[in-house]
């Protein structure tokens, strides 16, 4: 298990207003690709667990293409619960399972 910190910007789907996400940070999405030796699951995803503020939840990051980088989906609850809205910066911990 490895886990990385950072803090990055919530932001807004395009094309929905019901999902919002977070990119993880270039050197982070580097270690990933380079040392997952895990299946990739549904649209390439692999399976983290996260904690932003005192909120843990397990959930996957995505590939995006577009920013080449993956990408972290955050719940509608834990956003409220932590009092953040799209723009806002997040203080992230994730554990990834390489």
């Amino acid at each position: 298990m490895v886990t990385f910190r950072f803090e990055a910007v919530l932001w807004e789907w395009s094309s929905s207003t019901s999902w919002v996400f977070l990119s993880l940070p270039t050197d982070v999405t580097d270690e990933i690709r380079e040392r997952s030796t895990q299946r990739r699951r549904g649209f390439g995803s692999i399976p983290v667990a996260v904690s932003i503020g005192d909120t843990e939840w397990t959930t996957s990051v995505f590939p995006d293409k577009t920013r080449d980088t993956f990408i972290l989906p955050v719940k509608k609850a834990v956003r409220a619960k932590q009092g953040l809205t799209v723009g806002d910066t997040a203080a992230v911990v994730i554990h990834v399972d390489l």
